[in-house]
C-alpha cells in the first residue's frame, strides 16, 4: 500500500476545485488542488528532517497548501509554524488545512514573496526555516502550460540564492535551515550557503539500492562554523518497488529522519 498522498472520501472536493488527501497514514488531511502541483513525498521527508522541539518557531518558505507544515506539526507537539507562499489560492487552502487538522492556533499561513519578505515577519526570529523551493532553473525548463504548476516547479525572478537569502534573514543566529532539493543542484545550493551557514550536513535520498540519488536534504546552521558532512542517507525503495521499512516509518508513521 502506498503511504503517500491518497484520496480521502474521494471524490470529495473543496473550494477552488481541491481534493482531500491523507498523509502520514491518515494523521494529516490535506486539501490540495486537483490540477497543478500535487504533493509527493518531498514535503513529508522535509518535515521529517526538521529538528524542531516543543517551544520552537518554524518558518516554512513556499508552504503551498501546508503539507510540510502539517506533517511537522503532527510529529512535534508544542511548536508554531508560519507559512509563506506567493500563490493566494494555496495560502487559502493552507488556512483551511490548518482548521481541518485542528492546528489553526499553531499554523499561520500568509501571502508573501521570498524576494520581498512581508514586514510583519520579524528578521532573525525563527528557530528553524524549512523550504522546498522550485527545482527547475527558469532557463532550463519549458513552461508546462499550467501556471500554478510552473510557479511551484520553475524558478522565477527568485532563484535559489534568493531563497537562501530569505532563510538567512529570518532564522536566528545558530538557528537551523533545512531544505530539500534536486541532487544535481547540490553545487548551487552549497555555493549559496557558503560563508553564511556552517555545520552543513548533506543527506541523500536514494531511490533504490545502487541507484543515484535524485534528491538531497541539506541541513545547516546560521553563523556556525563546522565542516561539511555527507550523511549515509536513506534508501527509499526495495528492489520490488515497495518502500523500505525506514522510509515507510517516516511516510506512514511520522518517524523523524535523523541526519
Amino acid at each position: 500500500m502506498n503511504p503517500g498522498p491518497r484520496p480521502a472520501n474521494s471524490p470529495e472536493t473543496h473550494a477552488g476545485n481541491a481534493s482531500a488527501d491523507l498523509l502520514l497514514g491518515g494523521r494529516v488531511s490535506l486539501a490540495q488542488p486537483v490540477s497543478g502541483y500535487r504533493v509527493a513525498i518531498d514535503p513529508v521527508m522535509l518535515a521529517a528532517a526538521v529538528s524542531a522541539s516543543a517551544g520552537d518557531s518554524v518558518l516554512d518558505l513556499g508552504c503551498g497548501a501546508g503539507a510540510a507544515a502539517l506533517c511537522l506539526l503532527a510529529r512535534v507537539p508544542g511548536i508554531r509554524v508560519t507559512g509563506l507562499d506567493l500563490q493566494i489560492n494555496l495560502v487559502r487552502l493552507a488556512g483551511e488545512n490548518a482548521r481541518r487538522n485542528d492546528v489553526a492556533n499553531r499554523f499561520l499561513p500568509m501571502v508573501g514573496d521570498v524576494a520581498k519578505l512581508p514586514p510583519r515577519l520579524a528578521p532573525a526570529s525563527f528557530d528553524h526555516v524549512m523550504c522546498n523551493p522550485p527545482y527547475q532553473r527558469a532557463s532550463a525548463a519549458r513552461p508546462s502550460g499550467n501556471p500554478a504548476r510552473d510557479t511551484a516547479n520553475r524558478e522565477g525572478e527568485a532563484g535559489l540564492t534568493v531563497w537562501i537569502a530569505a532563510a538567512l534573514a529570518m532564522v536566528r543566529p545558530k538557528g537551523v535551515l533545512t531544505i530539500i532539493h534536486r541532487a544535481d543542484r547540490l553545487d548551487d545550493l552549497l555555493v549559496a550557503l557558503h560563508g553564511q551557514f556552517g555545520d552543513i550536513a548533506v543527506f541523500p535520498l536514494w531511490p533504490g539500492p545502487g541507484v543515484a540519488a535524485k534528491r538531497v536534504i541539506v541541513r545547516a546552521r546560521k553563523g556556525v562554523a563546522g565542516p561539511l558532512r555527507i550523511a549515509p542517507g536513506l534508501i527509499l525503495h526495495e528492489p520490488s518497488g515497495a518502500y523500505t521499512a525506514s522510509a515507510d516509518a517516516i511516510l506512514r508513521n511520522a518517524a523523524p529522519l535523523c541526519i
